[in-house]
């Protein structure tokens, strides 16, 4: 086996696709690929995995992955501005009187595809974003260089995590992989900004510290369950969070039913949306002074 390699661990039962993310002698560190969880492993444990769709459970997770990228997609074209109204589904005037803005996204991911992914839900969704790739523990720096520079809306802060192995006490932070990363990041966004209101901070991943991450001033945050989450979910609250109107409290409830996880997977408190509605549309008038010189 290699590094990159598609494996499942035989001792249980195979329920989680990763990909070897490293290989030290005979110990494999391993990255789940539709769940945010970081895991160790023998080598002798692991199958390699040639067809990811021969397996069942990645098969259902991925068919969930779609109905969730529906969902948003069905949301967001319901949302069109127009007397300050949403509209229902399929309402496309020829040419709407306001334009749109929608909240902000930075996005800091552990997982090189998975931000890959989380962009790509963004871009078609029409959601202004900017993403970067680092470790789960560069992520506190990382911030502090980049929330002063984009100046966002929206934080989420994802990748990996898991609990140790060897650690039974789930109430303190040394027994997760990286959730105290996650917990020191929020705090840095907090130090950046302290309205919940003003900048909606979105932390964790699989099995995280959800009680310490919303302590240190998360939104959102993951896990109450201590459960495997999706790569998706995190987006999806994001997104949730760009699309509620300025005056709307967040549905906590509705999101949360929604995510691929459910409520054993992800939290968070009552926040204010960050979608808003101008006038008059750029575009109009770009085409009425087109339409002038023609």
């Amino acid at each position: 086996m290699k590094q990159g390699d598609l494996v499942v661990r035989k001792s249980y039962g195979g329920d989680i696709l990763f990909r070897i993310a490293a290989l030290s002698g005979r110990l494999a560190i391993l990255r789940g690929t539709d769940y945010r969880l970081l895991a160790d492993s023998q080598v002798e444990d692991l199958h390699s995995v040639r067809n990811p769709d021969e397996l069942g459970g990645t098969r259902q997770v991925r068919i969930r992955a779609n109905e969730s990228l529906r969902r948003m997609k069905e949301e967001r074209a319901q949302l069109r501005p127009h007397g300050g109204q949403a509209q229902p589904l399929g309402y496309a005037p020829r040419r709407d009187p306001y334009f749109e803005l929608p909240g902000k996204v930075l996005h800091l991911d552990g997982d090189q595809n998975y931000l890959k992914k989380s962009m790509a839900v963004y871009e078609q969704l029409g959601i202004p974003a900017n993403g970067a790739h680092c470790h789960e523990s560069q992520m506190p720096q990382v911030l502090m260089q980049l929330l002063p520079r984009v100046k966002p809306d929206i934080v989420v802060v994802t990748g990996h995590d898991g609990v140790l192995k060897q650690k039974n006490d789930t109430q303190s932070l040394s027994s997760y992989k990286n959730s105290f990363n996650f917990v020191r990041s929020v705090q840095v966004a907090r130090e950046y900004e302290k309205h919940r209101d003003s900048l909606v901070v979105i932390a964790g991943a699989c099995q995280s510290h959800f009680e310490a991450i919303l302590t240190a001033g998360a939104n959102f945050a993951s896990s109450p369950g201590r459960i495997m989450i999706h790569a998706l979910d995190p987006v999806y609250v994001a997104v949730r969070a760009a699309f509620t109107p300025f005056r709307d409290t967040i549905n906590i409830a509705d999101v949360i039913a929604h995510t691929i996880s459910g409520i054993q997977g992800v939290g968070g408190v009552e926040t204010m949306g960050k979608y808003r509605i101008g006038l008059p549309n750029p575009k109009n008038i770009v085409d009425k002074k087109t339409e002038t010189l023609i």
